[in-house]
Order: C-alpha cells, then sequence, then structure tokens
C-alpha cells in the first residue's frame, strides 16, 4: 500500500527533524529530501510514527483539549487496512499545525530512558503551498478498488460549506452580518480545524470518494460549535479568531467593520468559475447543463453570489441527479430555475441518504406524495430542514389540537409553516390570536400563511384598525373565526380602501362580522361591478349574496328581487 504525497518545505523539515531528534531508531520507510517535495512511505508505518510522535508532542505543546482529541481519535482509528489519501491529509496537516504553535520553554521528558531535555519552541517561517494527496491500495476483498483523488474544487467547496455553517452559527448567537463576516475572514485556522474534524467523522465517505451533502457537512458541525460554545460562551469569537491558542482573553475593543471588498473577494472567485472556459471555448459541463434547463448566465451568478458553494458542485454527483429526480417527480422544467434560486443547497444533498429518506419522512407525517412537485416549488427548503427541526413544528401543531389528517394537509399546502420559529413565533402568535377567542386550531389549519406574520408590525395593527372603526375585540374574534385570511392582507392596499367603499353600500357594521369574507374579493373587479349592478336595479341584496353567488345566478338574483318590488307596488 503506497501512498504519494506533495508537500512544502515546511513539512517535510518539520517531519526530518523531529524524526531525527525523538525517534532516530524506530523502522520505517521514509526517504526525505528536502530539495524534493515526493516522498514514499508506508502507511502503516508512517501512522505507528504519528501515534508515538504525537503522544510526545502533547507534553511539549500543550495544545487545546479539543484539538488533541481530535487528533488521538483520528490515529486510534487507523489501522493498516484502512488508510486512505484523505486520512494522510488530514494527519499531515495536524502535524503541521502543532509546529506552529507558539513558542515557549517547557522541560520535556518523554523519551525511553527517560532522561530530560530541555528545549524551547521556535517558530520558522516557510513558504506555504496547497498540497495534494492521492493514494492507491488493494482491497482484501477482491484485490481491487478506486480512491478517487481530493481535488483542489472539492476542498475548496467543504471550505466554503464550513465557512457557512460557522457564519450561520455565529448569526445565530446574535452576532451582526459585518461582525460574522469578520470573524470567517479571520479564521483560516479555524477553518482548517473544522475540515479535519469533517474527515474524521466521515472518514468512510472518503474512501469510496464519494463527496459530502450540505446536510452532512451542517450536522457534524454543528454540535462541535454548541459545545465550543458552551465551553467559551461570549468569548467564542476570540477562540474561534486565534484558534488554536487556547487563551481566551476579554476584547474591550469596537470591532472594526470589514470592507465590502474584504467580504466580496471570495465570492468574486467563486462568481468568476462560473463563466470560466474550458479547452474548448465552452462553459463547465455544470453550467452548459443548468442553462439548458431554463436558468440564464446572469441567475447562476446571483446564486453563486448568495450561496458560492454552488459554483463547485459537480454535474454528475450533484446537479443532474437532483434535478432529474425533481422531474421525475413531475416538476415542470420550468420550475427549475426557481427551485434552485430559492433553495440551491438542493444540489448538495445526496439523493439516497438524505433527499428520499426525508421525503420519506414527510410524508409518514402526512405529505401527500403526489403533490410533490408543487410542495417543492412552494418551498424546497423542507427538504433540506433535519428531522428534528420539522418535529419540533409537528409536535407545536399536535399540541394546538390539529388531529394527524390535518397536519398533513397543513404541510402540503404550507411546508413553509416548518421554517417558523415555535417559541419565537408560532407559540406567541396562537397566544395572541387566544386573546381575541378565536379556535387558533382552526385558523391555522385554514391559513397557515397567519402564523409567519409579524405580532406589532402586521396583527396588532390590524385589530386596532377594527376597533378604531366601532368593532369589538369579540367582534374580530369573531370575523377572524369566520375568515382565517382577514389577517393576511395589507391595511393600506386593502382593507382600508375597501372599507371607505364599504361606508357609501348602505349595509350596517354588523355585515361585515356576518361576512368578513367581503375583504377578499377584488375591489375593482368584483365589489364595484356588482355593487352597481344592484344600485342601478334599486334593489338590495344581502352582502354574501352580493359576492358569492355566479355571474348567473347573481343575475337572477337581482330580477327575483326587481320582479317582488314590482308586485309590490
Amino acid at each position: 500500500m503506497t501512498c504519494v504525497v506533495t508537500l512544502d518545505s515546511l513539512t517535510l523539515v518539520y517531519l526530518r527533524f523531529f524524526h531525527s531528534l525523538f525517534l532516530p531508531s524506530l523502522p520505517f520507510n521514509l526517504n526525505l529530501s528536502f530539495h524534493s517535495p515526493l516522498f514514499s512511505f508506508s502507511f502503516f508505518s508512517f501512522f505507528s510514527f504519528s501515534t508515538i510522535l504525537l503522544q510526545s508532542l502533547s507534553f511539549y505543546f500543550d495544545p487545546p483539549t479539543h484539538f488533541l482529541v481530535t487528533i488521538f481519535a483520528e490515529l486510534q482509528s487507523c489501522s493498516a487496512a484502512d488508510c486512505t489519501s484523505g486520512r494522510a491529509l488530514r494527519l499531515i496537516e495536524l502535524l503541521r499545525q502543532f509546529l506552529e504553535m507558539r513558542a515557549a520553554p517547557v522541560p520535556i521528558s518523554f523519551l525511553p530512558n527517560g532522561s530530560h531535555i530541555t528545549t524551547q519552541r521556535v517558530q520558522v517561517s516557510f513558504q506555504r503551498k496547497l498540497f495534494s494527496c492521492r493514494s492507491r491500495s488493494d482491497s482484501e476483498i477482491d484485490g481491487s478498488a478506486n480512491l478517487k483523488v481530493v481535488s483542489p474544487a472539492l476542498l475548496t467547496a467543504e471550505k466554503e460549506e464550513a465557512k457557512a455553517v460557522l457564519t450561520l452559527f455565529l448569526k445565530k448567537q446574535g452576532l451582526s452580518n459585518a461582525i460574522a463576516a469578520r470573524t470567517i475572514n479571520k479564521s483560516d485556522s479555524f477553518i482548517d480545524h473544522l475540515l479535519l474534524r469533517l474527515h474524521l467523522i466521515h472518514k468512510s465517505r472518503y474512501l469510496v470518494g464519494r463527496e459530502l451533502t450540505t446536510l452532512e457537512i451542517r450536522d457534524a458541525l454543528n454540535p462541535y460549535l454548541e459545545s465550543l460554545f458552551e465551553e467559551h460562551g461570549t468569548h467564542l469569537v476570540h477562540a474561534v479568531e486565534n484558534f488554536p491558542s487556547p487563551s481566551i482573553k476579554e476584547k474591550t475593543a469596537t470591532p472594526v467593520p470589514v470592507s465590502n471588498s474584504t467580504i466580496d473577494t471570495k465570492k468574486l472567485k467563486a462568481i468568476s468559475r462560473v463563466s470560466e472556459l474550458g479547452p474548448t471555448g465552452d462553459l463547465r459541463p455544470e453550467i452548459l447543463y443548468l442553462i439548458e434547463h431554463g436558468l440564464n448566465l446572469d441567475q447562476i451568478k446571483e446564486i453563486t453570489r448568495r450561496f458560492p458553494s454552488f459554483a463547485y458542485y459537480s454535474l454528475e454527483g450533484k446537479i443532474k441527479p437532483v434535478i432529474e429526480f425533481f422531474l421525475d417527480l413531475g416538476v415542470p422544467k420550468s420550475d427549475i430555475p426557481i427551485i434552485l434560486y430559492k433553495r440551491p443547497q438542493l444540489c448538495g444533498i445526496s439523493l439516497s441518504e438524505n433527499l428520499k429518506p426525508t421525503m420519506k419522512f414527510l410524508e409518514n407525517l402526512g405529505v401527500d406524495k403526489k403533490k410533490w412537485a408543487k410542495v417543492i416549488y412552494r418551498f424546497p427548503a423542507i427538504l433540506t430542514y433535519s428531522k428534528q427541526k420539522v418535529e419540533t413544528t409537528i409536535s407545536f401543531l399536535y399540541e394546538l389540537g390539529l388531529s394527524e389528517e390535518r397536519v398533513g394537509k397543513v404541510l402540503t399546502r404550507c411546508p413553509n409553516i416548518t421554517s417558523y420559529s415555535v417559541e419565537e413565533k408560532l407559540r406567541p402568535t396562537a397566544e395572541y390570536f387566544h386573546t381575541l377567542g378565536v379556535d387558533v386550531a382552526v385558523l391555522l389549519y385554514r391559513c397557515p400563511q397567519t402564523f409567519g406574520l409579524s405580532i406589532e408590525a402586521n396583527l396588532k395593527p390590524v385589530t386596532q384598525f377594527f376597533l378604531e372603526r366601532g368593532y369589538s375585540m369579540e367582534d374580530v374574534g369573531t370575523m377572524t373565526s369566520r375568515y382565517a385570511a382577514l389577517y393576511s392582507f395589507s391595511l393600506a392596499d386593502n382593507l382600508v380602501p375597501k372599507w371607505d367603499f364599504f361606508l357609501t353600500m348602505g349595509y350596517s357594521k354588523a355585515e361585515l362580522i356576518k361576512f368578513p369574507q367581503y375583504f377578499g374579493y377584488s375591489l375593482e373587479g368584483r365589489i364595484k361591478p356588482r355593487y352597481a349592478i344592484m344600485k342601478n336595479s334599486q334593489v338590495m341584496l344581502l352582502l354574501n349574496q352580493l359576492l358569492t353567488l355566479s355571474e348567473s345566478n347573481f343575475n337572477k338574483a337581482v330580477i327575483k328581487k326587481v320582479n317582488k318590488l314590482l308586485l309590490k307596488n
């Protein structure tokens, strides 16, 4: 089993120095040349050397606890039959990070004979270069195996994904966009550390050359970030920016905003990739495929601007399988651009391990499998949500009193209900309508979109609108119970102009309590024309008759009223 690794001078000097200093008698096949970036070695010998070396260095460098755990967990899981290019890459980078820790005189005692050597850490600057690793192994099962090259493009894509996860996590802790962006730009070492953890967790994926999905990356990194937040609290940003230094110092200086040019540099790099031409003068195959399915180059660039990882998704491995799957579900080709624009992360999801199981999970909750095309078009993000997030929403719907059947219908008609926070949105909204005397379960079933509205900006102003016009809280509650969409209308564009016209129609205000659906009809297309006909006929219909009857039945009702009036006279 042989691995060929391209390294820079920093790593070569590092390996040569520590081998000669600490383990001169350890037998392993390692041919080092300071002038040559290539060397070959036995996997088993390399890992044996690394294990002993890192056990020694743990006393010498005293790194952060979580950093040590990552290294030793990786080394302990190594075996001669389970060595891959990804594993070699991770270990080499871990060795590199040890050398870069700050100098401090410390005594060390780890040699076999127990002798003591006093030394100090010295940090040396070397030219840094990217390296790649590839391997070839003989399978113990069938004598062959294909371990794919860990391409720079894949590593770049995973790095962008890790940055996106960290950015969202920082925002979740209350950081502004500017501070989160500044932190990301100052945390290259920590981002690399996240990639190492990612490769450790999903080492089996690299064994078969399989790309990680967006969900796998997020689910792997978020728990670790949560644990760091519990450990460092408000000092998390400082810890991330200064990784791997374990010291946490109070920072009182006001953060300096990051310039737009700094923030946009990496986005521009991803966007430029979209326009790159190949040897034949054509765009990349994945770009041509997206154009073939309705997206134009500007739309692809805009998607990449919002989600840079999209530029690094492979055609055959990610983009094409997802789009073809959607088309097979009945999604119109014309809807593909809209779906990808709303949720480009979908192309980073594994069909067999994430997408299909998530759909099956949602079908078990009641989503109509015949309407997946509409569900995906309405809210494609639902396919990227974790089961825990969806189950939290579903549990609350059951808590409100919705039946399993109604929960399924709500998810089918309004899948974005799963995007609303239970504690910050759904529960406060439910409590608000409860104070109006509304059956909240019925309201949510009939118009779940109402629960996405702001209480202060949308709900309270509508309530106040009716109170100011002489209706009681009980009246407003009755109107809402009879017409669940009442609160979804704009005050300025809908309720106010229709109210003003209602005052000219000659009805009592009680008619709106009986028929609040009045506000759901078009003022110019339905209300005014029907009212004009009724007025010219000098008759009066109930408000609901005026608007709900079909054209023919409305005319019949008017004629009947006219004839009745003539007979009476």
